[in-house]
């Protein structure tokens, strides 16, 4: 009787070196998609919130959106912008943000739980995604972070104040110091020479989680002011 290698014998899947060749082609183009769901669903949960019209959620949910990478292409002189080139970005916006406006109810109790955690979706996703974009324009390491960081936070800030809120990232919340230790991990991993998707994946999972349990246990930076407020 033939021997046989049972390893040889594996679906690709299964053979030992997969975790060093799994290259998804589509990956990255399907994790911006969910990116840019994630944040048309925080723009329309909070605009529904403010009592927005139709048009005025989906302007919010837009803004929300394509904000940050495009003030992100526009520093990095990267044309054309994505989104005047591929009308899928504003297809998804247009139907999530009207989707979630006929079944989202802005008084029940779940909304603020629900925009926390796209919130927190939405930056994992568009803080690697704005890192790979500012690496492949030959951006150095502090920059690619900064652009990380710029990716979400200006679309975030601009929501906010449509909706006449204070901008979260003004605040002594934890979110800019997750994206800024996701990117300081994301250059680590590749420094080690650990595979691109095992990188990216726990890039994303280490900001999702600082920034779920900064708003479980709510976390904030201390007050650094020497000088003490008058109690009123």
């Amino acid at each position: 009787m033939i021997p046989i290698h049972f390893a040889s014998q594996l679906p690709a899947a299964l053979t030992p070196d997969f975790m060093m060749r799994f290259e998804p082609t589509s990956f990255m183009f399907w994790l911006e998609m969910f990116g840019i769901f994630a944040c048309s669903v925080s723009g329309t949960v909070l605009a529904k919130h403010h009592k927005f019209d139709m048009f005025g959620c989906i302007l919010v949910a837009m803004i929300t959106a394509i904000s940050g990478p495009t003030a992100r292409d526009i520093i990095l002189d990267r044309y054309p912008l994505f989104w005047m080139v591929n009308m899928n970005y504003l297809v998804i916006i247009t139907v999530t943000s009207i989707g979630f406006q006929m079944f989202c109810n802005p008084k029940a109790r779940h909304v603020e739980p629900l925009l926390k955690l796209f919130d927190g979706l939405a930056l994992a996703i568009f803080t690697l995604i704005g890192i790979q974009v500012a690496q492949e324009m030959g951006a150095n390491i502090p920059i690619c972070i900064l652009m990380g960081v710029l990716n979400i936070l200006f679309g975030g800030v601009i929501r906010d104040m449509l909706c006449n809120e204070i901008p979260l990232v003004l605040q002594r919340e934890i979110y800019i110091t997750a994206a800024i230790v996701g990117g300081v991990v994301y250059f680590a991993m590749q420094g080690l020479g650990i595979t691109n998707w095992v990188t990216e994946a726990t890039t994303m999972l280490i900001i999702f989680v600082i920034r779920m349990l900064a708003v479980h246990y709510d976390w904030r930076f201390p007050d650094i002011s020497l000088v003490k407020r008058p109690q009123v």
